[in-house]
This record gives C-alpha cells, structure tokens and sequence, in this order.
C-alpha cells in the first residue's frame, strides 16, 4: 500500500479516461446508460464493504499445511497498526490494477446478459470513477483535515472507529449503506471496545 501518489493517481485516471474513451468510440448512448449506471451505484457499496471485510480482513488460514496470508491483508493489518501513517494507506498500482481489471470487470459482466456493450461499459467508467473516490476520500480521512459537510463527518467518524474502537464494524468508507444493510453499522455506545482494533488478531 502507499500515499496517494502520483502512480496512484495515474493508475486510476489512465482507467477512467481509458474507459471512457471505449465508451465515447461505441457511441449509441441511451436510457440503458442509466440503468447501467444506477445498478453500478447501487451494488458498489456492497463491493466496498466485501471487500473490505472478505479480503483486507482475511486472517492468516492454513492451506497444504502452510500459514498463508494474502498480501492484501498482510498491508490492510500493517495499515490498521499504524493509521497515521499515509504511506500506508492507500492500495498500491498492483492492488489497484487487481481491483480495476478484476473486480470491476467481474462486477459489470452481468450487465451484458441483457444489456449492449456500451451500457456495460458506461458501468465500468462509474466502477471507475467511484474507486477513485474510494481512495481519495480514505486518504482524505488519515490526513489532518477535518469535516466541514454533515456527510463527510459521518463516513470521517465511522472509520475511524473502525479503527479506534472496533475492527468488526462500520466498515464503508464512502458510504454507511453496506454496513446499514448487513448489519454492521452500530451506535457506536452500544459496541464494546476490541482489543484487537490494532492488530486484527494476525495469529
């Protein structure tokens, strides 16, 4: 993982413009964008959230009679032990290339069961755009800013007790919607303080 940088930045935008470039060449935008587009905002929240809780919090399994733990969680755990780091805070271009290239791919491809290509890649530039999003404001949240909009203070405050108070809650950063839905998005005076919000229990 590392700062936002400007291979972070370029990793992400060459998507974005690479994207929207595909889209722009197909042409023949339609009200099926739109169907394409909403579906992306709405199941993106619930990509965050498994992401965040299946993959960046995937403790160390056995498998061939080995120790195994994915790099992604091996850096999510160094991160979550040393938060005021922001070298460490954001996906690096390989982390990033694996979401760009898998996941949003993966995500989208249901889409061209019963949409044309130009909608489902329309819903690969919003995947786009909003992992951009995802990593700037997960930036923003680790820097000495604070919030001055009612939203901003919400989604700042529930990571940071994702960080502070309890690993296994409030686990959206640019958004509360998967938590709502699945649960783990709490009063945070009702969750009790964990003792392995630093560590994420690696053994």
């Amino acid at each position: 993982m590392s700062a936002w940088t400007g291979s972070e930045v370029k990793t992400i935008g060459a998507a974005i413009a690479g994207a929207l470039v595909a889209r722009l060449i197909i042409g023949e935008f339609g009200w099926r964008d739109l169907v394409a587009v909403a579906f992306m905002t709405v199941v993106y929240p619930f990509g965050e959230w498994a992401i965040h809780v299946q993959l960046l919090h995937l403790k160390p399994f056995r498998w061939r009679g080995r120790t195994v733990e994915l790099p992604t969680a091996a850096a999510h755990r160094e991160h979550q032990e040393h938060p005021e780091r922001l070298d460490l805070v954001n996906f690096s271009p390989r982390e990033a290339l694996a979401i760009l290239c898998l996941a949003v791919p993966v995500t989208a491809a249901p889409l061209a069961l019963v949409l044309p290509l130009g909608p489902v890649v329309s819903a690969v530039v919003t995947a786009y755009v909003l992992v951009g999003a995802y990593e700037w404001t997960h930036f923003l949240i680790h820097t000495a800013h604070r919030p001055r909009s009612r939203y901003y203070r919400s989604i700042w405050r529930n990571h940071r007790l994702h960080h502070f108070k309890n690993e296994h809650f409030w686990h959206g950063i640019t958004n509360t919607l998967g938590d709502r839905a699945l649960g783990t998005y709490k009063d945070q005076r009702e969750v009790r303080r964990s003792e392995t919000a630093r560590t994420l229990q690696p053994d």
